[in-house]
């Protein structure tokens, strides 16, 4: 047995090596029947292509045309006198379409962009190709809302976990707004801290051109967790709640910048510019120029202009006798008498006026006297849920559950 044993290892391949055989090529006609025909008949299909691009504030139509790939000079021409392609054309970021024929010319294209960045209708202006030459029309379509859902965790920073998630600007400002009554996150926010999200995104013939709302959110920080389900009661305005019914809103947002930090409260100080002692009547915000400055509450815009030593002003009356003010800002972007609503941008943080350096100098006042911001905006609640919508809301608490579950599935696939 051991011989044997031994012996089937020993075993050898005692035949001709491959490699030393000769090589026979033998070549067979293949005929295809009809090939003529079917040659012929795959010439009548003319190939389209479709390959889409954004706009460049320095786009020329050539150079448009050349990132699409193709070089048609008939439609060059075009798109550089057609009033209504010259306009769609002339700003960036908007998304084009084109169809192009196999000899690389323009068979049509189409662009699309918002009016109004709250639109919920786009513009679309499509030209065609005919035997009369190019065509335009310019349409107006709805767009469709689709949800999406994601998720992260805080290693350095919210903003830096956002951008990991692919998570829009507009929707990590909404987060931050929708718990800024439960999270202080200029200060409180942990490292691993987690969120989930479920908010709308509105498309453009299935090309997204805009973030919607937050429809559910939830957040894990320093042990805490926090939730926040989007409902409107019929015929009422919508509001945030946790998932239990409570109102996550008050009347009046915690600051009205996103990111910032205080450098100056209400009381006696120090004036920067007068070296004296002075009561500071409101709030400092130290931001970058440029950072956008919100109206804390709905309102009516009393006052948007140049004010001696506050720089360009926003002032802004609540109701109730109460009205808030906004200082030294880069820019103005509201006017007189315009209705403004929680959480709109009115400005952008500047250094104007009698100022050191960028930040956004921040006042309440009720009944023309000025109160110490923080303690207004505490003391102001919102209205909790009817009971008659009680059973109405349950519902769509469970939805939002298995939603913000599925969303916390993938963050946990992403971090892997």
């Amino acid at each position: 047995m051991l011989v044997g044993g031994g012996g089937a290892f020993a075993l050898a391949n005692l035949g001709p090596d491959i490699s030393d055989q000769p090589v026979i090529n033998i070549t067979v006609p293949v005929e295809i029947a009809q090939l003529e025909s079917q040659a012929q008949l795959l010439d009548k299909f003319e190939v389209i292509l479709t390959r889409s691009d954004n706009t460049r504030t320095s786009d020329t139509p050539e150079a448009l045309l050349r990132r699409l790939g193709l070089v048609d000079a008939e439609a060059a021409a075009f798109l550089r006198k057609n009033p209504q392609a010259r306009q769609a054309l002339q700003q960036g970021g908007r998304t084009v379409s084109a169809e192009v024929t196999s000899q690389q010319l323009l068979r049509s294209l189409s662009v699309r962009w918002l009016k109004n960045e709250n639109d919920t209708f786009f513009q679309r202006l499509r030209l065609e190709r005919s035997p009369q030459g190019f065509q335009a029309a310019l349409e107006t379509s709805p767009m469709n809302t689709s949800i999406r859902m994601t998720g992260g965790t805080v290693s350095r920073s919210l903003y830096d976990a956002a951008d990991e998630a692919r998570l829009p600007d507009p929707v990590i400002q909404q987060l931050t707004q929708i718990f800024s009554n439960q999270i202080d996150f200029h200060r409180t926010l942990r490292k691993g801290a987690r969120f989930s999200v479920v908010y709308e995104v509105l498309e453009a013939d299935g090309e997204p051109l805009r973030t919607g709302r937050v429809l559910s959110a939830e957040f894990h920080n320093d042990n805490q967790h926090y939730d926040a389900i989007w409902y409107q009661e019929p015929g009422q305005k919508g509001n945030y709640y946790d998932m239990d019914g409570k109102s996550l809103s008050r009347s009046y947002l915690a600051a009205p910048l996103t990111f910032s930090r205080q450098s100056s409260g209400f009381a006696m100080r120090l004036h920067p510019i007068f070296k004296t002692q002075q009561a500071h009547r409101g709030v400092d915000y130290a931001a970058p120029t440029g950072t956008p400055a919100m109206t804390v509450g709905d309102g009516v815009v009393v006052f948007a202009g140049s004010q001696g030593g506050y720089g360009n002003v926003v002032e802004v009356r609540h109701g109730n006798g109460h009205s808030t003010l906004y200082a030294h800002l880069s820019r103005i972007h509201v006017r007189n008498g315009q209705t403004v609503h929680k959480g709109q941008a009115i400005g952008a943080v500047g250094s104007t006026g009698w100022s050191t350096g960028p930040h956004l100098h921040f006042e309440f006042r009720v009944n023309g006297v000025h109160v110490d911001p923080q303690k207004v905006i505490q003391q102001a609640q919102s209205v909790p849920i009817a009971p008659s919508s009680k059973a109405r809301f349950v519902a769509l608490v469970g939805q939002a559950q298995s939603q913000l579950q599925a969303a916390a599935q993938m963050r946990e696939v992403n971090s892997q």
